[in-house]
């Protein structure tokens, strides 16, 4: 390892600001296990407790209809086709339900671009749910959502986030960032709104009280740089409003959509992401590593590359699942992920608060029920007992 690198880390760990050149040497040539090293020495600074979160959720997605046609998305279906659907009010009402009888604290409401729904719809759904299950936190929708719902309904942005707010909405998830660069997000989303305007969606919904997550799809014919590019849009803004939770970068997932795995990300780059984004974002607080699409081995590796937080249960997940990712978890699995990593699990809430710290063993809940699910279709559950067999 040279002095550069060396001298770099240990500036890093020690929580000093690394400019995006610094970040781009780390990740394409700092050791391995040195880079590990560091990210873990600021996840340790941060959290002295030694304690890693996840939280149970359910994504709902509301419909499969959507204007946008990403090349990475096996999901939607075009406006008239056969296959398109939406949810009644009243399925995504029973949806939450099952969620809450089974311990949820989290929905993220998530679907196509339709052009169907307006503002209208959104306010009427977020109602509904609050209505009916006031505890549940509603971590719903995204920046391109805005966009859409804008268009349809003739709004600007920040009245789109005010009145979404005002019906319920509680803080909006990072989906639709992909990558935000430009020259890779038109390769794989045409039709989708530009990073810069991504962005500046999400600043006008933190100066609104309202906030977010930041995610980065890996793996679609990025450059190393414009990776590191990404994280320099997010920590850009993040210096400006400091509304960005936490940071959760996954991997691109291959199966039944036009971009046909030509271009994955590994694990091991995926671990190297972790550790850089960690070292990077000095001003994020939060970092989530994805078994969804890594799978739970390297999930868990990412508690030792400066992840504090392992997700969700996911009690229904569709989008990535139909593009391949099958993994599955509960939460026994996740608990013991987190332990056997050498940390002390904690159910989280939407806000990072602890809902129970699982200190010891021999008290951790058991409930074979809170398992994830996911469809390729998204029409119909399994029945819970049979599910949780599965």
């Amino acid at each position: 390892m040279s002095t550069e690198i060396s001298d770099l880390l240990a500036h890093a760990a020690d929580g000093g600001r690394i400019s995006p050149d610094q970040a781009l040497l780390l990740y394409t040539d700092a050791p391995l296990h040195a880079l590990g090293e560091a990210a873990d020495a600021v996840r340790r600074r941060r959290y002295p407790d030694n304690i890693a979160t996840y939280i149970i959720d359910r994504n709902i997605n509301y419909t499969n209809v959507c204007l946008t046609a990403c090349k990475f998305c096996a999901f939607y279906r075009a406006p008239k086709h056969e296959e398109g659907w939406t949810h009644s009010d009243e399925e995504i009402l029973r949806r939450c339900g099952e969620a809450v009888e089974l311990g949820a604290t989290q929905i993220m409401l998530q679907g196509g671009h339709s052009p169907d729904l307006g503002i209208e719809w959104y306010e009427r759904i977020f109602s509904a749910i609050k209505g009916e299950y006031p505890t549940l936190t509603l971590h719903s929708l995204g920046a391109s959502e805005v966009v859409h719902i804008g268009r349809v309904s003739a709004l600007d942005h920040a009245e789109v986030i005010a009145r979404l707010h005002t019906a319920g909405l509680d803080s909006f998830a990072g989906a639709g960032a992909e990558i935000l660069v430009k020259r890779p997000r038109t390769a794989i989303a045409p039709l989708k709104e530009d990073g810069e305007t991504w962005l500046s969606v999400m600043e006008t919904a933190h100066r609104l009280g309202v906030e977010s997550t930041a995610t980065f799809m890996m793996g679609t014919g990025e450059t190393n740089a414009e990776r590191i590019e990404h994280l320099r849009m997010v920590r850009d803004v993040q210096d400006r409003t400091g509304g960005f939770r936490s940071f959760i970068p996954w991997t691109y997932q291959a199966e039944n959509n036009h971009l046909k795995g030509r271009t994955q990300a590994t694990s091991l780059e995926y671990l190297r992401m972790i550790a850089v984004a960690r070292l990077f974002f000095d001003n994020v607080n939060h970092l989530q590593g994805s078994w969804l699409t890594t799978g739970k081995d390297i999930g868990q590796l990412t508690l030792h590359f400066g992840a504090d937080d392992l997700g969700s249960v996911m009690l229904e997940e569709n989008v990535v699942s139909s593009a391949g990712a099958r993994h599955r978890s509960n939460r026994t699995e996740l608990i013991e992920l987190i332990r056997s990593a050498g940390r002390i699990p904690a159910q989280r809430d939407t806000l990072y608060n602890h809902v129970l710290v699982h200190a010891d063993p021999a008290l951790d809940p058991v409930d074979a029920r809170v398992h994830s699910h996911f469809s390729s279709t998204a029409l119909t559950l399994l029945p819970v007992a049979s599910a949780a067999a599965s």
